[in-house]
């Protein structure tokens, strides 16, 4: 009985922890429809699991009061298999899985699902700072304001809009040889939108939102990456669309774009020699109309044309060969070019249609 009285102290503090997780006390006010949808799935898990606790814990209770021996002499009743009982205590645990599972496939789907007119961001990480970079050049990276006081740097959108992030881990100084000073891997977290993404050395790494209120929401590192980890903080403002056109356009804007950036860089690392912009082939493929385009490679294999495959084909381009084309040829551009130089060529290259 005493375990009686303590579950009937524990369910109601169980409930109270539930409600308290539905009015955000556990999570922030969530900012987009994926985190709607994840706090649904959310509350369905702490639900179903209190469910589940007082069903298998409180039907043990009843049968240990029930069927409890009543003197020393008595004898436990024969009892065969129930087939139908076994079979239900598996198959529904079962069924409630896999419910879970499809669910949460369809939310974590919409979260890699990027439309063609999302809006492309680059972020870049080191220790222990964020920059984000548009595709008209400007940056947004952190500074200090008349006070001495760190002000993070921002990452400004439009409401409503679909956002996609192109992220990579960079060193402080990409022109550096200090052993100490190496690209590590961060995380992207924003608790708002309950979105997470690592952004990892060596590659690229994409994730997307759609924010659905304005204001400003926390970005944090989620990924332990030194001694100034927990300093490692940024900021989403979200704007109407005409404040985030001003903001856009307004002062500290660069010259260049990206684009215009990855051209010059086209013609100064010689890839003019062997890539033509107009679809004639030359040594190596045409940059015309290649992005996004599938090319078959020399072992047979399919890619598209891609973020991470023109990365891997700048850095080493012996990796992966067009057929038809010869190897060997392109020389290696690891340690010459920084991750801005390659995200600026990536943009480029989108540009030649």
């Amino acid at each position: 009985m005493k375990v009686l009285k303590s579950l009937s102290i524990f369910a109601p503090l169980l409930m109270t922890s539930i409600a308290r997780a539905e009015g955000d006390v556990f999570m922030p006010p969530g900012a987009t429809e994926v985190a709607t949808q994840v706090d649904s799935i959310y509350s369905f898990l702490l639900w179903s699991s209190l469910i589940s606790f007082v069903l298998v814990v409180g039907g043990m209770l009843y049968f240990v009061y029930k069927y409890r021996r009543t003197n020393p002499n008595q004898k436990s009743a024969y009892i065969t298999h129930n087939h139908a009982l076994e079979f239900l205590w598996s198959f529904i645990p079962f069924v409630i899985f896999m419910f879970v599972f499809a669910w949460g496939w369809y939310v974590y789907d919409q979260e890699r699902s990027f439309p063609a007119d999302s809006l492309e961001v680059h972020v870049f990480a080191k220790k222990w700072d964020w920059k984000f970079v548009y595709k008209n050049g400007k940056e947004s990276v952190s500074s200090v304001d008349a006070n001495n006081n760190p002000v993070p740097a921002e990452l400004v959108v439009p409401l409503g809009r679909h956002v996609k992030l192109i992220m990579a881990s960079t060193k402080i100084n990409e022109a550096s040889n200090d052993p100490n000073d190496r690209a590590v891997i961060h995380s992207f977290f924003v608790p708002a939108f309950r979105i997470k993404q690592d952004v990892v050395p060596g590659r690229n790494t994409v994730l997307g939102f759609k924010a659905d209120k304005l204001g400003d929401f926390f970005v944090f590192c989620a990924e332990y990456c030194g001694g100034g980890h927990s300093l490692m903080r940024a900021k989403v403002r979200v704007v109407s669309q005409e404040d985030y056109e001003k903001w856009l356009a307004s002062e500290g804007s660069a010259n260049l774009s990206l684009a215009d950036k990855g051209r010059a860089l086209y013609a100064a690392k010689a890839c003019i020699g062997c890539h033509s912009l107009n679809g004639t082939r030359g040594v190596g493929p045409s940059y015309k109309g290649l992005w996004g385009r599938v090319e078959e490679m020399s072992n047979g294999q399919k890619l598209t044309v891609d973020e991470a495959y023109i990365r891997e084909s700048i850095l080493e381009p012996n990796a992966k060969i067009v057929a038809g084309f010869p190897s060997g040829v392109m020389p290696v551009f690891k340690g010459q070019v920084t991750e801005e130089d390659i995200t600026a060529l990536i943009e480029f290259i989108k540009t030649v249609k």
